[in-house]
């Protein structure tokens, strides 16, 4: 099962480390629940996105997880920020991220946004009729149009975002319209943006959205004269939650929608790509202390002290995780347990079917594969606050996100 953890992922003693970090003392200092994010993992994510596409300028999609340290580590590899409200925008500026590694998306941008995105010399994706003129309007300078090929990806509806009924971008005709009348506003129509989905464990969709981007170019060069600077194929790369499932390396994806461009359009353009979950989400691991234990029907339940605040994504989108007892790492499962959450709510199971040895309270749960679209989907449900985050390297681990407090959730009453 390690192979679902970080790179640096150990079982020493009989216990996980992480970061050579024993997980008991991690838990111990910091409390639990608790994100502990692995350093070496996302830089290599990070170089292997350079490998795969040396010329491409590759932002990291903070939605995934908004967190200003692991910007500044990603910043240090060479990675920007692709954005997509005013709040992550400021996360990325506290980086330290330039606008120039910046690209600012959202289907629905308000002024305050587009004034915010022109000061900080950010590049603007052009979602919507009315955006041409607001963002001309507000001193934005250079923009790209996002096309929405009409691509069916292979994944959960809820995170596919280029079908013909999605909510974002452009269908051809429309997004020739939106070009032009950039122009006609005197806008620098940079280039052209296409993203199908998220959690994608296969390039063919993919591929298919570039061969149509690509046919909407050669119509703009041929109709209006107007050829691209940069071309955004946008990110989705999945990762591997449990051990069926088996998303390609980065290079697998990657490459071929290079290659696609390179060889479908021989006029010089720089690419940008935007992963989100493939840098992130295989570095991040859960621990969880468990609470009770106990028998109904033919179930055995172990309750964990966190859950759907903190992990919302088997309700979302059913996924599908799988765990490891951190403490009692060495010894071989005995049975099959549900891990439920603490939330009132029968929904709030976080695992269906976990092999374990027979859980007791106290034991520590980790759970792999939480990097991405976990905490930054969180919520305070029941009147539980958010959990601490980590970052471990090197035998050291640092609090990059602190626990937030009942007294803190009581603040904003009046």
């Amino acid at each position: 099962m390690l192979e679902l953890f970080p790179e640096s992922a150990r079982i020493e003693g009989g216990e996980l480390a992480l970061g050579e970090v024993p997980v008991s003392r991690l838990a111990a200092e910091h409390g639990t629940p608790l994100v502990v994010y692995c350093a070496e993992t996302i830089r290599a994510q990070a170089r292997a996105y350079r490998g795969a596409a040396p010329d491409a300028l590759v932002v990291y999609g903070t939605k995934a997880f908004a967190n200003v340290a692991l910007l500044r580590l990603l910043a240090g590899e060479g990675v920007g920020a692709d954005v997509s409200t005013l709040g992550e925008l400021e996360f990325a500026r506290a980086a330290g991220i330039d606008g120039e590694r910046i690209v600012f998306h959202g289907n629905n941008k308000s002024i305050e946004e587009l004034h915010a995105a022109a000061e900080a010399g950010a590049l603007v994706v052009l979602d919507a009729p009315w955006e041409v003129d607001a963002a001309a309007d507000a001193g934005v300078r250079r923009v790209l149009v996002r096309l929405t090929p009409g691509v069916e990806a292979a994944t959960h509806r809820s995170i596919a975002t280029a079908h013909d009924e999605s909510k974002f971008g452009f269908a051809p005709k429309a997004a020739a319209a939106a070009l032009v009348r950039a122009r006609d506003r005197g806008l620098d129509v940079a280039g052209v943006h296409v993203h199908i989905g998220s959690q994608l464990l296969r390039t063919d969709e993919s591929v298919l959205a570039v061969e149509r981007l690509l046919a909407f170019l050669a119509e703009m060069r041929d109709r209006h004269g107007w050829t691209p600077q940069v071309v955004d194929l946008g990110g989705g790369l999945g990762i591997r939650h449990n051990r069926d499932e088996h998303p390609p390396s980065v290079a697998e994806f990657v490459g071929p929608l290079v290659r696609a461009v390179r060889e479908g359009w021989r006029e010089p353009v720089q690419l940008v790509l935007e992963p989100g979950r493939s840098l992130v989400g295989r570095a991040g691991v859960t621990l969880y202390r468990v609470g009770a234990v106990k028998g109904n029907g033919s179930v055995v339940y172990a309750a964990i002290d966190g859950g759907m605040s903190d992990n919302p994504r088997p309700q979302l989108y059913g996924a599908r995780y799988e765990a490891l007892l951190a403490n009692r790492a060495d010894e071989p499962p005995d049975g099959v347990y549900r891990i439920a959450g603490k939330h009132c709510e029968s929904g709030d199971v976080l695992i269906e079917a976990a092999e374990l040895p027979h859980p007791r309270p106290g034991d520590l749960l980790a759970v792999p594969a939480t990097g991405a679209y976990t905490l930054a989907l969180g919520s305070t449900y029941n009147g539980v606050p958010r959990p601490a985050v980590v970052l471990v390297e090197d035998g050291e681990a640092r609090l990059i996100r602190r626990r937030e407090t009942v007294e803190e959730l009581l603040r904003f009453e009046t």
